[in-house]
């Protein structure tokens, strides 16, 4: 079969051998899509010329690309979350944000109604309480030697010293607040938590996160309470309750969740914002699942709910498979959280929260005129 020569340059050519290069290079051009031709959002340099404010940067920097975008989108989805009226909003907490000194941003969110639950370690708590009272974290330096740390009662975390003396001013604290807790009372980590919010109110003068939470009636759960050094109170309290032949106070870890259960099911609609992830986020989203479960499982008294706004601050990665790292989108397979496809608005961002969560917080702030 004899070859077709004046089809090699591509169909274009086939059947008009006169036109040429130029026009055929030309033709292709004009049919490449141009961005704007699909609806897709222009990326813009970021002038810092043109940058007055946090919000300012943070807005810009939405439309850059990588971390920069991802923080620009995550104020974005707060902005959405705090504006929305018919959302229950969620903050979760892990990692050593208080020793980092992030607590008056968690003071913030609540005080300005950013956020209507805290969901946290009972570590962060802690420590945030160490501040609350007045007592001061301080600077590691490389030539200290751990060894002479744990004689002197420091105790490191990364970079910051927290110490054994806070610690056990704080334990003074909570034995005088369990000492006029009712022992016919099932307590719970969101009851003591008000406990000792209230302590804060009467006894203090200055920001605390438990105080904050108190006087906004914001409730403050702690999943895995025994897992932290107030946990560790309660339970010495409780021993020396025995000794004394006292009745020990009841704890019972269910009343947390069946009261945030409860707020959930009554929401319109709910958002979390988390900072790093651990048992804080998963216990906070699969609130979600258990009123699913009650309904599937029981028959009545749940409900179908998913978070309609998520955003998250943690810099683990996905493919380690760990908790911390999962995605959202892994999340919506699980009936946590509203898919992007049904009006879900999540975004994740890889940083340093003590970087990238004021930055995002000071943004909102702006943008909604709080805290000029």
């Amino acid at each position: 079969m004899k070859n077709d020569k004046s089809c090699s340059k591509g169909s274009m050519r086939c059947g008009n051998p006169d036109i040429s290069d130029s026009q055929i290079n030309k033709r292709k051009h004009e049919e490449l899509a141009t961005g704007y031709s699909d609806g897709y959002e222009p990326l813009e340099a970021l002038d810092l010329s043109k940058v007055k404010t946090v919000n300012d940067l943070v807005t810009r920097m939405g439309k850059c690309s990588f971390g920069a975008r991802n923080i620009g989108e995550a104020a974005d989805v707060l902005e959405a979350m705090v504006k929305d009226k018919d959302c229950f909003k969620v903050l979760t907490l892990s990692g050593a944000m208080t020793a980092a000194k992030m607590g008056l941003v968690i003071c913030d969110m609540i005080d300005d109604g950013m956020i209507d639950a805290v969901v946290s370690t009972g570590a962060l708590m802690a420590h945030g309480f160490v501040e609350s009272v007045g007592m001061r974290h301080f600077k590691y330096r490389w030539d200290m030697k751990d060894e002479e740390l744990y004689e002197k009662g420091y105790d490191r975390i990364y970079d910051t010293l927290e110490l054994e003396h806070n610690l056990d001013e704080v334990a003074e604290i909570v034995n005088k607040v369990l000492d006029k807790a009712d022992p016919k009372d099932t307590l719970s980590s969101f009851k003591i938590n008000q406990m000792l919010g209230r302590f804060l109110a009467q006894n203090t003068k200055g920001r605390g996160i438990l105080k904050s939470a108190y006087e906004k009636k914001v409730p403050v759960y702690v999943p895995a309470f025994t897992d932290s050094e107030v946990g560790l109170d309660v339970a010495l309290h409780n021993r020396r309750r025995k000794i004394e032949g006292q009745p020990t106070l009841n704890f019972n870890p269910f009343v947390d969740l069946e009261d945030f259960t409860e707020r959930v099911r009554n929401a319109k609609k709910i958002g979390i914002f988390t900072i790093g992830g651990g048992v804080p986020r998963n216990w906070a989203q699969q609130g979600a699942c258990y009123l699913d479960l009650i309904n599937s499982r029981i028959g009545s008294g749940g409900d179908f709910k998913r978070y309609n706004y998520a955003v998250r601050i943690c810099p683990e990665p996905v493919h380690w498979g760990g908790l911390s790292g999962c995605t959202y989108s892994e999340s919506v397979s699980w009936g946590k959280v509203v898919p992007k496809s049904e009006g879900g608005k999540f975004v994740e961002v890889f940083d340093d929260a003590t970087i990238a969560w004021p930055m995002i917080v000071k943004a909102v702030q702006e943008r909604l005129e709080i805290r000029k």
